[in-house]
């Protein structure tokens, strides 16, 4: 086969796998997904002690939603196929003689921003001939580029770690902020943090990136977000002459530390802030309080009051006023320990403090409740969140997690009326759900209901296929051997009353009958 078809075929067969783990569930057995620990950190206490986390296996898998997926429209415009194909002939060609074979054939076109992105999304496998593309773009007089059209090449290049070809794209001009945090974002995703230091210090004479307050928070909450706060706390301190920090930035630092695990950098780096004279809001003693909660749902859980209780005093003593946020940080943590009942007064608590529930606490509350069979207290939340105005937030999502959790702990017929609900609320469920609910029928043995869903989908136009479900073996019908030939050996009940039989029927042989009926006989 010559070298180009081969190609081609080869880029068709990624094409339809990549189509296919996006649409469907792995065809293995479904189970709930284990929840792996977080390592142990030290920070909080020395003398705590680390409890040992079994999982038990199950015989399920799950596949869980991905918000990285680069999504392409059902219909693309034919004119991003025709670039995208021009791109995908040859990957190893110089992008000079890309955009010259682009601007022979597409030189009537007007391009637009839709149109840059959905042939960057039809390009994936394209590598260096996009700068081609980019450059066949740069100098088409009927397109200028903007900061969303070049934030689009960094991130296609930054999903492939080429930060070679995206410093030859801003260094034609145009970024904006969008760029920027695009290429902050990109850097520190590959885990090069230095380098977005490096990039912040550079790019106001390089790329003509304006350095202000706005733009260090941008690299500062990119970094710490990702496990980097001893770079960010370091590249502020250098930059204090220069730009000096705001509150936000400092909530930005005691964040990363509490993201880090490392409760003690954080209440250190809060220290420094108050006798700095910044005051800390409401957003950084959450991120402490979360970091004291997880430390001690890792380590001891008993202390979880107690500490969580010293972190409130602290706010309330330096006059920082609780919101749904930190109500929402103490219910989350209460129920991942299975204390249902502490996170339920907590949640009728709220109003004293004048805070209001939001979308996050009932969708916390109504999973730790189904989680421990309270099924009607779950059914009844559901309809509390509904008539609080939450109810948007009950989507396709929200009702697919409560439906994995009824069925992970075998409430099937449970899971069955919520999804009748959920389709009665103008919900329409997705592939992954029809998918979860015929495994576990069909882990129950109950084939008839799992074909109605099955034919239910293929109705509603979801392109379901037919799969192999084990059985459970405790929902199997059990076969009665019956043995041949040999005798079953009694069981003293069963001696004792054969005994008690034969006795009655030889007591009963010798009563004298009366004459009437022996006349009668004869």
């Amino acid at each position: 086969m010559p070298p180009l078809a081969s190609l081609q075929l080869r880029r068709l067969l990624l094409r339809s796998l990549r189509s296919r783990s996006l649409s469907f569930i792995s065809s293995s057995s479904i189970r709930p997904p284990s929840i792996l620990p977080q390592q142990p950190s030290s920070n909080l206490s020395s003398h705590f002690k680390s409890p040992s986390i079994f999982t038990p296996p199950s015989l399920f898998t799950i596949r869980h939603f991905s918000s990285e997926t680069q999504t392409i429209p059902e219909d693309p415009d034919p004119i991003a196929r025709s670039i995208s194909s021009e791109l995908l002939k040859d990957p190893d060609s110089d992008p000079l003689s890309v955009s010259q074979r682009l601007q022979l054939s597409f030189s009537h076109i007007t391009p637009t921003p839709n149109l840059v992105l959905q042939t960057l999304n039809l390009s994936s496998e394209a590598g260096r001939t996009v700068l081609g593309f980019h450059q066949w773009l740069a100098s088409n007089p009927k397109f200028a580029h903007t900061d969303d059209t070049l934030s689009y090449f960094v991130d296609y290049f930054g999903r492939r770690k080429d930060f070679k070809a995206i410093n030859d794209v801003l260094a034609g001009g145009g970024a904006g902020p969008k760029t920027l945090e695009s290429a902050i974002n990109r850097l520190v995703r590959a885990g090069r943090p230095s380098q977005a230091v490096q990039f912040f210090s550079r790019m106001e004479r390089d790329y003509g990136l304006k350095r202000d307050r706005g733009s260090l928070n941008v690299v500062v909450e990119n970094l710490c977000e990702k496990g980097f706060a001893s770079y960010a706390e370091k590249m502020v301190k250098d930059l204090a002459r220069v730009l000096f920090p705001d509150e936000a930035t400092c909530d930005l630092l005691i964040r990363g530390w509490c993201i880090d695990g490392k409760i003690d950098e954080a209440r250190r780096l809060a220290g420094e802030m108050y006798r700095g004279g910044f005051e800390l809001g409401v957003g950084a003693y959450n991120a402490m309080l979360d970091c004291v909660c997880k430390l001690c749902r890792e380590k001891d859980p008993f202390r979880l009051h107690s500490e969580a209780e010293k972190m409130l005093v602290e706010m309330d003593y330096h006059g920082v006023p609780r919101n749904v946020e930190t109500f929402n940080v103490l219910i989350t943590n209460l129920c991942k320990i299975r204390k249902t009942e502490d996170a339920l007064s907590l949640f009728h608590r709220m109003g004293e403090w004048g805070c209001y529930p939001n979308e996050t606490t009932f969708v916390v509350l109504i999973k730790s409740l189904y989680q421990a069979a309270r099924l009607e207290e779950g059914d009844e939340m559901i309809d509390r969140m509904k008539s609080a105005g939450y109810g948007g937030a009950l989507d396709k999502k929200a009702y697919y997690q409560f439906i994995n959790i009824l069925c992970g702990i075998e409430r099937i017929d449970h899971a069955l009326s919520l999804f009748a609900k959920m389709k009665a609320d103008g919900c329409e469920p997705g592939i992954q759900t029809y998918d979860l609910l015929m495994g576990k029928l069909g882990a129950h043995n109950r084939v008839d209901k799992a074909n109605a869903l099955f034919n239910e989908a293929r109705s509603r136009g979801l392109p379901v296929i037919p799969k192999e479900y084990a059985v459970d073996p405790r929902y199997l019908k059990k076969k009665v051997k019956v043995v041949k030939g040999k005798k079953k050996r009694e069981t003293l009940p069963e001696k004792m009353a054969r005994k008690r039989t034969r006795l009655k029927q030889i007591r009963l042989s010798f009563v004298k009958k009366p004459k009437r009926m022996m006349r009668r006989a004869f």
